[in-house]
């Protein structure tokens, strides 16, 4: 295993929030030690879920100086990449699965001023996003399959960190690596050992057992 030299990250998705209460949720996000939002947009087709989308984007835009990463698990992320951008996501993350001219959209990506991420689901292989590395911010493994939060962590998906991680350092070492779904105290130190810089907590980070500011630092305490 080879630990990323990247400072660790940790983005709370508000898919865990209590919308009801969405901007007290982000005020403890900020006041509880978390790096970025985690923004998940779900359409009903690519994952089989419907979440939120650009009204909510726009509000909490307004509502955090945190950094929004809006991660688009969506069909057709090409025709959205502007209106996503315009309503404050700082970076945004599409699909290797989802699209046919994935440079060319990484490329739009940045052309906007955003950060560009492209995301592999559990049985995508690590070959499939070889020859983006060199032209991308941020990878993200999704280590659960994507479309509900609160699913347990898919152990064999280390492995598969590890080998992300080898190619980054080799061919574009100032790119991080995400990892999303099952992150909690158990998981997360062999998250990061496997070498994950950026990591992505739902329910861990928010829920009714602590306070957000005491769940981010156990997650802190965890790694250590």
């Amino acid at each position: 295993m080879t630990r990323s030299s990247q400072p660790i990250w940790i983005g709370p998705s508000i898919l865990s929030a209590d919308f009801l209460h969405l901007g007290q949720q982000l005020d403890d996000l900020a006041e509880g030690g978390a790096d970025y939002v985690h923004f998940d947009v779900m359409d009903g087709r690519f994952v089989p879920n419907i979440s939120i989308g650009i009204p909510v984007l726009e509000s909490v835009r307004v509502g955090t100086a945190l950094p929004i990463d809006a991660h688009l698990m969506i069909v057709e992320p090409e025709k959205w990449i502007d209106a996503f951008r315009e309503a404050g996501a700082d970076s945004i993350t599409v699909h290797v699965e989802a699209t046919v001219h994935l440079h060319r959209l990484v490329t739009a990506i940045r052309e906007t001023g955003a950060r560009a991420g492209v995301a592999l689901n559990p049985a995508t292989p690590v070959a499939a996003i070889e020859e983006i590395v060199p032209f991308v911010d941020k990878i993200l493994v999704m280590t659960i399959n994507p479309g509900f939060g609160g699913q347990a962590f898919i152990t064999q998906m280390s492995e598969k960190i590890t080998r992300v991680r080898a190619l980054i350092d080799r061919v574009n070492p100032e790119c991080r690596l995400e990892v999303d779904g099952g992150i909690n105290v158990h998981t997360i130190a062999n998250v990061v050992n496997a070498g994950a810089d950026t990591l992505v907590a739902g329910t861990a980070v928010i829920n009714d057992r602590a306070t957000v500011a005491a769940n981010i630092a156990a997650l802190r305490t965890a790694l250590a």
